[in-house]
């Protein structure tokens, strides 16, 4: 990429705008990466993103001189070193609930002496226009980002030893989620109002260790708001949401012209 890493870029406290795909097929993602986001994530969690998609969504990505992110399923670390190993420079793992599932997920991110991630950048050297692997080495655990989900009141518990990690790079809040456990199961509200003292602290204990703070975002009207408390990296919408919200406003715009 000719832009700096989405890692420098963070270090540098700069806002990161990222789209979010859910659908596994490489021409929607680089339609994405066309739009005015600075990043792409690829979601395998929720979404229908699986290997082969995550594989050649990073290569439209990274054409598109976007930042490749890419969302594992609950547990599989292993896809973490993967996409990795395809030219992913941030992975979001979710459900980090415990410092032990944190160093599991650091392990797999990080090349010894922090970590025990297997040597194979195949794919993400040459996507990076890298040829030297003894500098890639020497880079890579700076330059990958490895952000751990915290949306349960148990990862609230064991937030300030998740974030002693060795790395464990940041924090990405899942509001959603955080709202189910918040009440209890009683409501999913990612803008709930009582739990947005929480939220604040966890951007602050991130930022305090320099560590970064990032959150989803379903409403961009509170992007103004996490920006405050210390987020930087805001995942916004979806291809669904993209869609709902421009549709009505281009047929609005063809009706209003017919009215005229």
């Amino acid at each position: 990429m000719s832009t700096p890493s989405l890692a420098a870029r963070l270090e540098a406290g700069e806002s990161v705008f990222s789209a979010w795909s859910s659908i596994p097929d490489s021409q929607t993602v680089e339609l994405l990466a066309g739009l005015d986001f600075g990043a792409v994530t690829l979601d395998m969690q929720h979404g229908g993103h699986h290997e082969d998609s995550v594989l050649r969504g990073i290569g439209a990505i990274r054409l598109n001189d976007r930042h490749p992110l890419v969302r594992i399923p609950v547990g599989r670390f292993d896809m973490a070193s993967r996409a990795l190993d395809m030219g992913a420079e941030a992975v979001i793992a979710p459900m980090v609930n415990s410092v032990d599932d944190a160093r599991a997920f650091a392990a797999a991110m990080k090349y010894p002496p922090v970590g025990l991630r297997s040597w194979g950048p195949s794919f993400a050297m040459p996507r990076e226009g890298a040829s030297d692997g003894q500098a890639w080495l020497e880079t890579a655990n700076a330059g990958t980002v490895a952000f751990a989900m915290i949306e349960t009141r148990q990862a609230l518990a064991a937030l300030d030893d998740i974030l002693e990690v060795e790395g464990i790079d940041g924090v990405l809040v899942g509001p959603s989620d955080f709202s189910i456990a918040w009440t209890n199961g009683r409501t999913v509200d990612p803008a709930l109002e009582e739990m947005m003292p929480a939220i604040a602290s966890i951007a602050q204990k991130a930022r305090a260790l320099g560590k970064h703070a990032a959150i989803y975002v379903v409403d961009p009207r509170l992007v103004g708001r996490f920006y405050a408390m210390g987020f930087r990296l805001f995942a916004m919408g979806s291809e669904a949401a993209y869609m709902a919200q421009g549709a009505p406003a281009m047929l609005q715009a063809a009706r209003d012209s017919v009215q005229n």
